[in-house]
This record gives C-alpha cells, structure tokens and sequence, in this order.
C-alpha cells in the first residue's frame, strides 16, 4: 500500500455555504429554463395537409402513393440506391426498411392546415372543416389508425385573422374534448410569430381553454413557426426567438423553420429559396442555439419541388430531397416537413441511411463508455449522452432494431434512456 497523502483545507466550512446561497437563484434558473430534451419521441418529419383535404384515409393514402411512385421508379434496391448514390450496404436494408415504414407508419406526424395551405374561406366552411378534422383525429386515435402525433396549424396571431385563429383552434379543440379529450400525440402550431407578446397571447388562450374544461394547467404545448425576420432579430438586435421560447412558459416543443416565407421576408429570389440557402443556415442556426437545453426541438422546413412526372423528374426530385435531409440530419436537425407522398421514400431513406451507417461507430463507442473499456477515442459524458441520442432516435423511427442495438451495447433501452437523458444529481449506471 503506497503512502497515504495528508489532506489540508484553507476555508472555513461556511464559505461553501456562502456560495451555495449566492448561487441558489442561479440554479433554480437553470433547472427551470433549461430542462433538457423532455427524452420523447421526435418525428423525423410533418406532414401538411390542407384542412379541407384531410380524410379518414389521408394516411394510408399517402403511403399508397409513396409505394407506388416507388415500384414505378425505382421497383429494387439496386436501383434506388443507384439514384439516391447509397452504398452496395446500405442498398438492401434501406430499401426494405422505406418499403415497411411505408406500408405500416408512413407519416409520423400530421398537421391539418388551416393558414396557408388552407387560405381564408367563408367562416362557416372553416367551422365545419375544424369540426372535422377534430372528429377524424379523435376517430383516429381511437380507431389505432392515428400517426404518433397528429393536430392543426391555424391562422397566425396577427390582427386581420386573429378572430378566425381562435375561433379555430377552441372549435378543434373543444371538438377534440366532445370526442373524449386531447390526446397525446396532440400537436398545435402557431405560425408566423413576429413578436414574444404573440407566443404570450398563445399561452393565455391555451390557460383559458385548460381552465374551462378543467385540464391540468400546461397540458397544451404548442409548436412556433418562424418564418419572419423578426422572429430571429428583433428591433434592438436582440435574439427574438429566445424570447418567444420563455414567453412559451414550458409549452412551446417545437421551433419549426418556414423556408419559403422567411427567405422570401429576406428578399431572396424564388429561384433560391432552398433549406440550403446561407440565410436559412443562419435562422435555423440562431433557433438552435437559443433552444439548446430548453427541451425544445428545432425541425427543418421543406422543398417545394415535387417527384412527380416521367422518371427522370422524379429522380431529380429525390436526389435534391434526399440530400437536403441528410444535410440537415448532419446539422442535428432530426425533423422537417415533408408536402408531398412522394418525399416520403426519400425521407425514410435519408433518415434510415443516416442511423445505420453510423449505428455500429456509435453503438461500440458506447458500449466501450458504458464498460469504462479504453479504445480508439476518448468520449465524455456529453458525448455519451449524444451517442445514446442518436441509437434512440434511430430505434423510433425504424432504422433500427432494438435486438442489435441491444447485442452491440450491452444495452436495454432503459440504458440508452439514461445515457440520453442522465440524472443532474450523477452519473448513470449501465443498464
């Protein structure tokens, strides 16, 4: 036994304490405004569909067409994966798992749109089409036959529509509560939000409509679209968005980009209003700064152009949407929305290319964390959590299995949780 090492202090035990107290109110603000990922499932995407377009077979619609513009043009692996330039790996997997998502969950999350894909109808129409959307969600939910996460965009907060915004949103919603209550994949965007006082508004409309049904204060969260310069900047160069996210009082779970109406606020030409555009990288760079911790997730918007017509159309279409959704998966934007069944396939793609080329790195670093084994890299606790993450988001999308996510890391998914979501109060055992 080798030589035991005198220990000496210099202050007094009370300066600790002095420093606790001096820094309680510190702490108690960081616990509040920075929870951390509430560690739920993110959809990989949002699926919009115009209020008066959505039915009972909206779903399975849309993976019917997905299918069939996949056996149309691109009927085998090899050649979706020759368009979409995968790897002789990755082409059999991929292709399997595209076509079973499709067929059993072909949109993970559906917002019944009632502003811009909608437009401004007579006010009964608009009743009556908010009425229904709320029946067919719950019928839904109720029936199995629901994406994880269905609700309604409605009008923005501005002065001209805010009469109809509301009168949306309480129809759907005490529609949704006469139906048997909210479920709780139920997801409400608010779009166009220009000021925090707006996102305010947001929260006392949702108090309002929680107090007279007699729900759980806070049960509502809603999503905050930012499509305007000013919900980036705002007048005094301050960053908007952050704001918008402590107005949201912990309801806000959602940042959504809006590509075309913020590039176009910016003065972008059409021709160049892209996700990729270096205004775009900007925003979605501020909104992902200023909801890091907060338990807010940031999603990606959307391309407007279309896999539709002759093949090669079609093929053009899919290699820009497949590519713009690997960028963004790169950026640590795990979501966007999708317009079109034919993005569906190069969705999926994207999204299960990424979780399985970097699932046995990932899986075998963790695992190496986990038995505090050495290897090749020297990981932290920030990048296990990172790392638990990314097998995570991979297991609920369908890029992976939990049995080999399971057989690589020694892991349940109650393990991975932990490393996702560890406890502030230490460090969290293998499980």
């Amino acid at each position: 036994m080798g030589r035991q090492e005198k220990v000496a202090t210099s202050l007094a035990g009370t300066v600790s304490e002095e420093i606790g107290a001096l820094l309680a109110p510190v702490d108690a603000d960081l616990e509040r405004r920075y929870p951390g990922d509430p560690g739920t499932r993110q959809p990989v995407h949002t699926v919009y569909v115009p209020g008066d377009a959505f039915t009972a077979g909206t779903i399975r619609s849309w993976g019917g067409r997905a299918l069939a513009l996949l056996d149309a043009h691109a009927p085998d692996p090899a050649s979706f994966a020759a368009v979409l330039g995968l790897s002789d790996e990755l082409a059999e997997p991929v292709h399997a798992r595209v076509r079973a998502k499709l067929e059993r969950e072909p949109v993970e999350d559906l917002r019944v749109d009632f502003e811009d894909g909608y437009g401004h109808r007579p006010a009964a129409e608009e009743d009556e089409a908010a009425a229904r959307a709320a029946r067919l969600i719950a019928e839904a939910y109720a029936e199995g036959t629901a994406a994880p996460y269905m609700g309604i965009r409605t009008k923005c907060l501005e002065a001209p529509v805010r009469h109809r915004a509301i009168r949306t949103l309480d129809v759907f919603l005490t529609g949704l509560m006469e139906a048997g209550g909210l479920p709780d994949g139920l997801v409400l965007t608010l779009p166009k939000v220009t000021y925090a006082e707006q996102v305010t508004a947001m929260v006392r409309l949702l108090e309002a409509f929680e107090e007279a049904h007699g729900l759980r204060p806070g049960r509502i969260g809603f999503e905050i679209q930012i499509e305007t310069s000013q919900a980036i900047l705002a007048a005094d160069g301050t960053a908007t968005v952050a704001r918008m996210i402590q107005a949201a009082g912990g309801r806000a779970t959602g940042l959504h980009y809006g590509t075309f109406d913020y590039s176009a606020c910016l003065g972008v030409s059409a021709a160049h209003q892209a996700g990729d555009h270096p205004a775009a990288d900007h925003a979605k760079a501020i909104m992902q700064v200023a909801a890091a911790g907060t338990g807010v997730r940031v999603s990606d918007g959307s391309t407007n152009v279309l896999p539709v017509g002759p093949t090669e159309k079609v093929h053009a279409a899919w290699r820009l949407h497949h590519a713009l959704t690997r960028r963004a998966l790169a950026r640590a934007y795990y979501q966007g929305w999708d317009m079109h069944p034919g993005h569906l396939p190069t969705r999926y793609a994207a999204v299960f290319a990424f979780y399985r080329e970097g699932f046995e790195q990932a899986a075998g670093r963790l695992a190496r964390y986990a038995r505090r084994a050495g290897g090749d890299v020297m990981d932290e606790p920030a990048t296990a959590k990172a790392l638990g993450g990314h097998l995570l988001r991979g297991l609920d999308c369908g890029a992976l299995d939990l049995a080999e996510v399971t057989r690589l890391t020694g892991l349940t998914r109650a393990g991975l949780e932990g490393f996702a979501a560890p406890r502030r109060d230490g460090p969290v055992a293998p499980a």
